[in-house]
């Protein structure tokens, strides 16, 4: 993942300094044929390029915000750019047919679209979401195999948590890609990044260190910790340290 950072301050929703406790991931797309992150994220930071019509989001006016978009940079390469904090509360899902919305529990993206017929930029941006969603997913305790934790736009529509919005059911599927796909995907990257990474993990709550488990239970109580699915926590130790500062500090 080539991630950097430019948070749209000058965006309403920023300004609009509310958050969330995130539940999920949804993955949308731009619906519009311009896969340049200078369309959406600026001012140009050496690496964006200048957008000559000034219409990106870090500015009054724009009814919709997301945490990151996924496209080019000016050297045609593949980068996320995240455009929120994580748990602020963005504006990207609307509100679906029950009255909910997945603003109020999902961190978003958007992926900028192409013409959506370039096999070599499909699989590098799917690439790219894919492990953006599994940092995301091991950075919050989510399982990305539970049901309605990463879900598209469409799929949020189709839950009542969202507007009516096709993507990326449109694209994904053009180049033999399903949703599921990519929560099967996810995961994959999750695994492979736990046995890469050298860090210790607790699979169970009875593995968690005593002194770790009273915040790491009040987190699972909450529902803030759901694990990696079949029963299993799968918490790093770091994640565990940073919840049991947190408790101590009073914020749990």
């Amino acid at each position: 993942m080539n991630l950097h950072r430019l948070i749209l301050t000058e965006n309403d929703c920023y300004k609009a300094g509310r958050t969330i406790a995130p539940q999920g991931v949804m993955v949308h797309s731009t619906g519009a044929n311009n896969p340049n992150l200078r369309r959406y994220v600026g001012p140009d930071d050496g690496l964006l390029g200048a957008n000559p019509n000034g219409n990106h989001w870090n500015r009054s006016g724009i009814d919709a915000c997301v945490h990151a978009f996924i496209g080019k940079l000016s050297d045609g390469s593949i980068a996320t750019y995240q455009t929120l904090p994580w748990e602020h509360r963005g504006w990207h899902a609307g509100k679906g047919t029950t009255g909910k919305s997945a603003n109020n529990t999902h961190i978003s993206f958007e992926i900028c679209e192409d013409g959506l017929d370039d096999r070599d930029y499909f699989q590098a941006v799917y690439r790219e979401a894919v492990e953006l969603t599994a940092h995301l997913c091991g950075l919050y305790g989510l399982d990305p195999l539970a049901d309605g934790v990463v879900i598209c736009h469409s799929e949020g529509y189709r839950r009542g948590i969202a507007s009516g919005h096709a993507d990326v059911e449109h694209w994904f599927p053009r180049f033999g890609r399903s949703m599921d796909d990519f929560r099967a995907d996810v995961a994959a990257e999750m695994n492979k990044e736990s046995e890469e990474d050298g860090m210790v993990y607790y699979e169970t709550m009875d593995d968690v260190p005593e002194w770790y488990r009273e915040a790491v239970r009040k987190c699972v109580d909450a529902g803030a910790l759901g694990g990696v699915g079949g029963g299993r926590l799968h918490i790093s130790e770091d994640m565990c340290r940073t919840l049991t500062v947190l408790d101590r500090l009073g914020k749990l």
